[in-house]
């Protein structure tokens, strides 16, 4: 449940572990464009920081939509990144491992922690102890409204 941490590490530590993907087309070699380590950890920051529920998440994985329905089945709203549908899902994958220690989706986040997966989220729910964590946000997370928390570029659709 709490097993694992989400605590940030340094801007140095990911640029250190900066991964490098190289195509080879004949004699000539690129890099793929997208987002570096380091711009990946910033962005998992900045989303987690601006918003009291994130899910980071895959659109067929059965865990994450069972995350999405604990949060939905409370009227909590919450910001949702497809990690599928995003152009570095497979970076921000790592980074979400590197940063919480495991690789699985979902992972969910409240109030800046990491608190797991589907099934944790399920558990704390069933415990009575997700509600009170949701409840200590900085930013209102009770809402009836469908558009959730934070940048709609990333929101969860309830319709």
């Amino acid at each position: 449940m709490f097993t694992r941490g989400c605590l940030y590490r340094s801007r140095q530590a990911y640029q250190t572990l900066r991964p490098v993907i190289i195509t080879r087309m004949g004699n000539f070699t690129s890099t793929a464009p997208g987002l570096s380590s380091s711009a990946c950890s910033q962005f998992v920051q900045d989303v987690v920081s601006s918003n009291c529920v994130v899910i980071f998440s895959k659109t067929t994985c059965p865990y994450c939509k069972m995350a999405k329905n604990v949060f939905n089945e409370i009227g909590a709203a919450y910001k949702v990144v497809e990690l599928d549908q995003h152009n570095d899902g497979g970076r921000l994958q790592e980074t979400l491992a590197q940063m919480t220690g495991a690789r699985t989706v979902p992972r969910v986040f409240i109030n800046g922690q990491c608190i797991g997966g589907g099934t944790d989220t399920k558990q704390l729910h069933q415990q009575g102890k997700l509600l009170p964590l949701i409840e200590q946000c900085r930013l209102c997370c009770l809402s009836t409204s469908p558009e959730g928390s934070g940048n709609p570029q990333y929101q969860h659709n309830q319709s």
